[in-house]
């Protein structure tokens, strides 16, 4: 997002924080197609006959956030890190739900692409690195949020950095240190054929 946006989109969360009912309905333009691009790469490696779109999931994270009274947005990264959860908690739950309904069946593979850094061989599913993460973020909760921002908010080291109030570079080493525990983690509970 370039800079113009970026501040738009601020000023409007800001609007939004001293209760502004319009706000919401003026951002979403601003932010819409980054979010649904991001959603698009969340599941261009699902399986064709997959019921959740990318539409799809940006409307529901967005409805979500809308509906969140107690958030006090502080920037457009802020914003873009919480839906970033929100949107890996309805794949999450979509998994878990459609996995549910299967007879016996195995887990259903949800991949996405930048889980390519995490293991060469096949990327994991997101119910497993969901678990992953969740481990992983009770033991190292900064590093853990490093992950989710990067991996599901598409947020760059110096925007992570801004949300949590660090330097890029402890951004930069809790990102690499969290990809060795991760792929060490995925690969040691992957099943084995």
């Amino acid at each position: 997002m370039s800079a113009a946006p970026t501040q738009e989109a601020t000023r409007i969360l800001q609007e939004w924080n001293r209760g502004d009912q319009h706000a919401s309905a003026r951002l979403m333009p601003l932010v819409y197609e980054e979010l649904r691009a991001r959603a698009a790469e969340y599941l261009r490696h699902e399986r064709p006959d997959h019921t959740l779109q990318p539409t799809a999931l940006v409307h529901e994270a967005y409805l979500k956030l809308v509906d969140q009274d107690r958030a006090t947005w502080k920037n457009r990264a802020h914003f873009g890190s919480v839906a970033a959860g929100l949107m890996r908690r309805i794949l999450v739950q979509h998994a878990r739900t459609h996995n549910a309904e299967k007879r016996g069946g195995k887990l259903e593979k949800l991949y996405l692409d930048e889980t390519r850094e995490l293991g060469r061989e096949l990327p994991p599913e997101i119910v497993a690195l969901d678990e992953a993460l969740q481990s992983f973020t009770n033991t190292y909760p900064r590093e853990g949020n490093v992950v989710e921002l990067k991996f599901f908010g598409g947020l760059e080291a110096n925007e992570i950095a801004e949300v949590l109030n660090v330097s890029t570079k402890t951004v930069l080493r809790d990102w690499k240190f969290a990809k060795l525990w991760l792929r060490r983690e995925l690969t040691a509970n992957a099943p084995h054929a």
